[in-house]
């Protein structure tokens, strides 16, 4: 009995599939990122953040460029988060109604405890030491 004939790939399938296969690995490659493509997730060095009365009592601020949320519980009381998303590492982008939101897959991330409130992401935001002192928020180690 002879085997049945198996087709071979032309030269132009293997190439196609070869590129798709690249194409692939780059989109996994930037939703991947976390804290070592972008930058640490939290700050390593204290952080000034400025006067105190930025952040309302109830409330929260993002600080974007220094990837922080800071909540205000209870007036005098800060609680600060990183603001990279535990899903893939992309910077969250607001901050409303008590809730922060990631754009980039829709986590979306209680503002006041850094709880995971809406997937994907499966972790909370890390919470970053905070401090008042002298009327400003220092964010960061030995904050």
């Amino acid at each position: 009995m002879s085997s049945p004939a198996v087709p071979s790939a032309s030269r132009r399938t293997v190439l196609r599939g070869a590129a798709l296969a690249g194409a692939a690995g780059l989109g996994a490659a930037a939703c991947t990122g976390g804290a070592g493509a972008r930058g640490p997730a939290a700050p390593t060095a204290p952080v000034d953040l400025g006067a105190e009365g930025e952040v309302p009592v109830g409330g929260a601020r993002l600080y974007r460029e220094e990837k922080l949320v800071v909540a205000q519980p209870a007036k005098g009381e800060y609680k600060a988060f990183s603001a990279v998303c535990t899903h893939a590492g992309c910077v969250v982008d607001k901050v409303e109604d008590g809730k922060v939101r990631c754009p980039c897959h829709g986590s979306v991330f209680e503002a006041a405890t850094g709880k995971v409130l809406q997937g994907p992401a499966g972790a909370p935001l890390p919470s970053v030491p905070v401090k008042a002192d002298g009327g400003k928020l220092i964010a960061g180690p030995d904050a």
